[in-house]
């Protein structure tokens, strides 16, 4: 697949082939749909948390006798049925909604969205991505002269680059990741993927190769 290049002022250059491997993988929704829900689900964070009876702290010593009182029995103040007492079936951060999921298919669905991109015209290529200094404004402004404008946008940098890092931070629906650690839910959270030329590199011996030696093994 053939697709245009840009530099830093938003001017096309020579087209560039893509490996065919990476980005024409025929698309299997249903696929990529079980992948992106267990990678949310391993993502959740279990912060609702009810203290049952035996959590609550009192309730040591029986109210009163069971016996004689002419009121109901009771063994604690920290029955259910009190006030400030434990929560019957509440939420517990015990839960686990972790989903486990086969490298082989995540890596799969990661070669569709990839090739979806692509396909669509999401993919952006640019023939160099370098600030010489952490400014925010000058990277607003190369992202205004590409076809992502004020769209979001997710860069893949194929090294730590701490200077465009930095001058993301504070535009709105843009974020920066390393091209080796790029998957199928970060990628679907953004409408486009902008990645300097050096990234495909990158993108290709991280996720083809690894395929191509499970294939071998097997």
């Amino acid at each position: 697949m053939l697709v245009d290049t840009y530099n830093q002022e938003g001017k096309k250059l020579a087209k560039i082939r893509l490996p065919k491997e990476v980005f024409e993988v025929p698309m299997n929704s249903d696929l990529v749909h079980q992948v992106v829900v267990s990678q949310m689900a391993n993502r959740r964070q279990v912060i609702a948390h009810t203290k049952d009876r035996s959590e609550k702290r009192g309730g040591g010593r029986k109210p009163w006798r069971q016996k004689g009182t002419g009121r109901a029995r009771v063994g604690s103040i920290r029955s259910p049925i009190w006030r400030g007492g434990g929560v019957t079936f509440g939420p517990r951060k015990e839960k686990v909604f972790k989903k486990a999921i086969p490298k082989k298919m995540r890596r799969k669905a990661l070669l569709m969205v990839f090739s979806a991109k692509a396909k669509e015209d999401l993919l952006l290529v640019l023939e160099q991505l370098k600030l010489e200094k952490v400014k925010t404004k000058e990277l607003a402004s190369i992202l205004k002269k590409l076809p992502c404008k004020e769209k979001s946008c997710l860069i893949a940098l194929p090294f730590i680059d701490k200077n465009i890092i930095l001058s993301t931070r504070n535009i709105t629906k843009v974020e920066t990741i390393q091209a080796k650690d790029l998957n199928t839910l970060d990628l679907l959270s953004f409408k486009y993927l902008l990645i300097p030329k050096e990234s495909i590199k990158v993108i290709k011996e991280t996720f083809l190769k690894k395929n191509q030696e499970s294939r071998i093994k097997n």
